[in-house]
């Protein structure tokens, strides 16, 4: 093509968004992404709105309801929103926020001292993305209304979105307040499924994390969530009068036993940034304030938890202030491990931030001016000053606990136990490198029960975990010895959920697991060094089986999770019965319960089948000759086998800890409140 025959490229091609069309244009630029989090993310803005008047001081209360149609409700009782004439824009103050970005109370400073959202996009944004929008504001005696469709100021005619909409700019008064009525604002929105991706929903539990969480951080503020489904209201409370100190509790694991009260930091400090006045013009090393408030403890277990706000905000990937805590907690403790004398051996390596951040949870809440975030959503707080101010604090706070003689012994115990980890990990990376030096065929130590398969290739290779030594007679001749090994466990493994990391380590058939798969445990497991591509648990068809499945699995939620997370662990399904029939063309048919056993025994005969009486039943996999063994449990073509599955890692957690945990009380009342549930003719008695 010709240079005079190529399109011409001018002004005319620019294209300039106004008001919210930005927003419609490009909506995962406002709200991080257009799927369920995006839904999410737009009832966020709401909420924190109202969380800011909280902080502030000028609201008590948070009332958030889910509507069956669909829409979302936020209350409070704050001041409202202003509803006065703007000056240079002639439109009310409602108004104003609601349809234009980057406006609101929080460019000044005279409306909130520190605020989550400082964009002003946030409410604006709900707005442009919503079919109806609707606020109302209590302030100054009167009752204010005004309807949004689609970012646009009008009225509807009826309730919903569906109603006729006409536009009309301008926010109505309609009404007086009643005496003793609160002042505050109330905001409604149906949001645009269109913006959206198929399938995109909002995340109840997710708001009732958002609400549980801020209700931590704000300790003067109860929020209510409010379900209304099918005529009838659901409704859920937080209020938490100690803060932070609730939310460790909360947030520690399940069973996890303390080793340290909750510590309490809260101080404060300046670090200066450039930033700009009023009239938009830049200057350099302001002095900015923050304020610092951080709960943390030490448990026994390994896991750790560390959550980051900034004004009340979460910060999912933490950022500066994060930073900063995990700095001084390093620093703080290696200086006090120097100062007791005892607790490491000569030539051994100070403890990592790994090892210090072990079993430990923390949350950490900075207050800052006009923060600085990498992005909309506020993943991750960049403010760079915040680090230096919250890690002086927080080496301060340590530093006095470790040293305060009513505090010190506490401190010994948890010095002690941060040597201890960075012992464990040193050991098991010892372990992990001793393993990828050697492999089975060159002659590694391993257990001399394992039965090894001849493959050096991970992608097809099965590790049986066999229940006894009589089955591992038949699964051995039954097995393919090119890709399936078979490691035979005696009796029933220990029980990690109620057993310390010490006492799970010394476990016999519990290290041979650990050594045959050649991966590690705990946080030091890696998943692309394990030996098999599959494990499969085979133990019997009857309870003992199950317990011991039950206990296989606990082992491998706790120590090596990545291998569930992966869906490379399985259970066998041995089958329980053998119904042979007589006459010509016998058949042999396996089934797996009592039930299907009666109800494929009445079919055979039904069609003149005459079935071999008594059916026999296998009291273990031992029974099973080779042939039978391989057909119904070891054959890839033709075996049933069970993925287990980590699809709600809290709910896991709580289940192996009410199942499994050292709690018996829990337990106990869950199996009567849960007897009625049990199909008693499907028993396996």
């Amino acid at each position: 093509m010709s240079a005079s025959a190529e399109p011409l490229y001018g002004a005319d091609d620019l294209t300039h968004l106004e008001g919210l069309e930005a927003v419609r244009k490009r909506p995962g630029m406002y709200i991080g992404s257009t799927d369920s989090r995006g839904i999410n993310h737009l009832f966020s803005e709401v909420v924190d709105n109202s969380t800011d008047e909280g902080v502030a001081g000028h609201a008590g209360r948070i009332v958030v309801t889910l509507h069956a149609d669909g829409s979302v409700q936020v209350d409070d009782d704050g001041r409202g929103i202003p509803t006065g004439v703007h000056a240079k824009s002639g439109l009310s103050g409602v108004e104003l926020v609601l349809t234009r970005l980057h406006a609101g109370g929080k460019f000044g400073g005279s409306g909130y001292k520190t605020s989550g959202g400082l964009h002003g996009v946030g409410a604006s944004a709900v707005n442009a993305l919503s079919h109806r929008f609707d606020v109302t504001v209590k302030r100054e005696g009167k009752v204010h209304e005004m309807s949004f469709a689609h970012g646009k100021p009008g009225t509807f005619d009826a309730p919903g979105p569906k109603a006729r909409f006409t536009p009309q700019s301008g926010l109505r008064v309609v009404g007086k307040m009643k005496r003793g009525e609160s002042t505050g604002t109330s905001i409604r929105y149906w949001y645009d499924a269109r913006y959206f991706e198929t399938g995109a929903a909002l995340d109840v539990e997710a708001v009732r994390a958002k609400l549980r969480n801020t209700a931590f951080l704000v300790p003067g503020v109860t929020y209510v969530l409010r379900h209304a489904t099918e005529g009838t209201i659901g409704e859920e409370t937080f209020s938490y009068p100690n803060g932070l100190s609730d939310m460790v509790e909360f947030l520690s694991p399940s069973g996890d036993k303390a080793v340290s009260a909750t510590l309490l930091v809260n101080g404060e400090g300046t670090y200066k940034e450039n930033a700009a006045d009023e009239n938009g013009v830049m200057k350099s090393n302001v002095e900015r304030r923050a304020e610092v408030e951080i709960a943390f403890r030490w448990g026994t277990g390994y896991e750790r938890t560390v959550e980051c706000f900034t004004n009340t905000i979460r910060n999912m990937h933490g950022g500066t202030h994060r930073k900063g805590f995990e700095r001084a907690a390093l620093k703080a403790v290696q200086e006090a491990i120097s100062r007791n004398r005892g607790l490491l051996k000569p030539k051994e390596d100070m403890p990592t931030l790994d090892d210090v951040l072990e079993g430990m949870t923390a949350v950490v809440h900075v207050r800052i001016p006009e923060p600085q975030f990498t992005s909309q959503t506020k993943d991750e707080l960049s403010t760079a000053g915040i680090t230096k101010v919250v890690q002086g604090v927080v080496e301060q706070h340590i530093k006095a606990w470790a040293e305060d003689k009513r505090s010190r012994t506490e401190a010994k115990t948890v010095l002690q136990k941060i040597v201890d980890a960075a012992r464990v990990r040193l050991v098991q990376k010892q372990q992990k490198e001793a393993a990828r030096r050697k492999t089975a065929l060159e002659g590694a130590a391993m257990p001399a029960k394992l039965v090894d398969c001849r493959s050096t290739g991970v992608a097809r290779s099965e590790l049986f975990l066999v229940e006894g030594d009589s089955a591992l007679g038949s699964a051995r001749m039954a097995r393919v010895s090119e890709y399936q090994a078979l490691l035979p466990l005696r009796g029933k493994i220990l029980n990690v959920q109620k057993a310390s990391l010490g006492d799970t380590l010394k476990n016999a058939e519990i290290a041979s697991i650990v050594q045959v798969l050649g991966a590690g445990s705990g946080r030091t497991f890696d998943l692309s060094t394990m030996r098999y591509g599959r494990v499969i648990l085979m133990a019997d068809a009857d309870v003992d089986g199950s317990h011991i499945r039950t206990l296989l699995i606990t082992l491998f939620a706790k120590y090596m999770r990545p291998v569930i997370e992966d869906g490379r662990l399985y259970a066998a399904m041995p089958p329980l019965h053998k119904i042979t029939t007589r006459g010509r063309n016998p058949q042999t048919l396996f089934t797996f319960t009592e039930r299907e056993m009666q109800t494929t025994v009445a079919r055979l005969e039904k069609s003149g089948k005459q079935v071999v009486t008594p059916v026999p039943r296998f009291k273990g996999l031992g029974e099973m000759n080779a042939d039978e063994l391989w057909e119904t449990t070891m054959n890839p073509a033709t075996r049933s086998v069970r993925r287990i599955t980590l699809d709600d890692a809290e709910a896991a957690e709580q289940a192996l800890e009410l199942l499994m945990g050292e709690k018996v009380e829990p337990r106990r009342n869950w199996l009567v409140e849960s007897a009625a549930r049990v199909d008693r003719d499907a028993l396996d008695a």
